[in-house]
């Protein structure tokens, strides 16, 4: 029986209906055996590609065409209001994730460039979607900040707002308990974003995502003393999206660098199969020192990434967004869901104690992860820098989360 709604409900849920109607990509509940055949989709970046140094670009993917393979992923109210791609119980069923009472209380900061004057708003109406309580600035749950911790907020901006939305989604599926802070930075400067880092940390958060990157610099390891270096905050980090190479600032050794898969549904004992997504960032740094956890031997700095969790748009999750030119239900891949995904993770693993580092959490619980041992990112050498195998490769790291014990200290 239909649950009844209130009038804003119900005008969220007949506007959700139209855009459904309206898009090829939100279909009447699929057979997972007929989505597993979908054809190719096609993406646009929510952020443009960085053109100067020491400049950020989100990592969003939106999907723009063709059928995502998750497309028979979990639904609620009508098939015509329901979202494509993976929602929180797919999420939480591929990596064993607890949805109880696991991460309540404890704070997933957002750190992302320019504002989105729908965060609250959108973010209310994916949650009620799945199921999840309500998190609003009303009830403690939710907080949105400028890059200082003040209110005054940066200009809004289309596209990154498209990625604050990927990125308070992908907390709530991950750790619907969890509060959440987003700090929204003044530009997509690394100086900036950096500045809105070191606020989350501030305001009290002990996992902090961010979900962008550009290329490395000399000047990358002065930021990794002034903004990444947060002894007993878990700070994860977007691997990147074009395939084999390094961006920063996932090459920090002080985060937890993210890489991404592509996850299917199957008829195994876990459930789900995944395989190196072809876009995830991975390789050497050029310029940060080689963390004493990481033991492989072909990079003799920092090897990225650390471990991985699902971003191949094809596999994509899904998303709730109205400020922009396409509004509302949408599907979301990149390594911009894995990272704030992974964030959440370590938030249901516990808080970090004191001084201790979270990026080396996983080393030392490799067989409480998934190894990846299939797919590729590119051409390389040697060759499990971008070709995933047993154990430890770049496109996917460690694995992905089995559960919570990978990521606790």
């Amino acid at each position: 029986m239909r649950r009844s709604q209130s009038p804003t409900a119900l005008a969220a849920t007949l506007a959700a209906a139209a855009l459904a109607l309206a898009t090829p990509l939100a279909q009447a509940a699929t057979s997972p055996s007929t989505a597993a055949t979908a054809a190719h989709v096609t993406t646009a970046r929510s952020c443009a590609a960085p053109t100067h140094k020491d400049v950020m670009a989100c990592k969003a993917l939106k999907v723009t065409g063709g059928t995502v393979k998750s497309a028979h992923a979990e639904r609620a109210l009508t098939a015509a209001a329901a979202p494509s791609g993976y929602g929180p119980a797919s999420l939480q069923s591929a990596y064993k994730l607890p949805s109880s009472t696991a991460g309540s209380g404890r704070t997933v900061a957002i750190v992302d460039a320019y504002d989105d004057p729908n965060a609250e708003s959108d973010l209310a109406t994916y949650r009620s979607q799945y199921g999840l309580s309500a998190c609003t600035t009303a009830n403690g749950c939710f907080k949105k900040v400028g890059q200082s911790g003040t209110g005054k907020l940066p200009h809004a901006n289309a596209g990154w707002a498209e990625e604050i939305s990927l990125d308070l989604d992908m907390v709530s599926a991950a750790c619907p308990n969890c509060k959440i802070l987003l700090v929204e930075a003044s530009s997509s400067s690394m100086t900036n974003l950096g500045t809105a880092v070191n606020t989350a940390v501030s305001l009290g958060a002990k996992y902090v995502s961010n979900s962008y990157g550009g290329g490395e610099s000399s000047s990358d390891t002065s930021y990794d003393t002034t903004y990444f270096n947060h002894p007993g905050v878990a700070i994860t980090v977007s691997s990147g999206d074009g395939g084999y190479g390094t961006e920063y600032p996932a090459a920090s050794r002080y985060v937890t660098a993210v890489g991404g898969t592509s996850l299917n549904s199957a008829s195994n004992s876990r459930g789900w199969t995944e395989s190196a997504w072809s876009g995830a960032g991975s390789g050497c740094s050029g310029y940060d020192a080689k963390p004493s956890w990481q033991k492989d031997t072909g990079c003799a700095k920092r090897t990225v990434a650390d471990v991985s969790a699902v971003a191949d748009p094809q596999t994509g999750v899904a998303v709730y967004d109205t400020y922009g030119q396409d509004t509302g239900w949408e599907v979301f891949g990149g390594t911009s869901a894995s990272a704030p995904l992974i964030a959440a993770v370590y938030a249901l693993a516990g808080t970090p104690s004191s001084g201790s580092t979270p990026a080396s959490f996983p080393y030392a619980h490799t067989s409480s992860l998934n190894d990846v041992t299939s797919g590729s990112n590119g051409s390389c050498s040697p060759s499990y820098l971008c070709t995933s195998g047993s154990d430890y490769d770049g496109p996917t790291g460690l694995g992905t989360p089995n559960g919570t014990a990978a990521f606790t200290g």
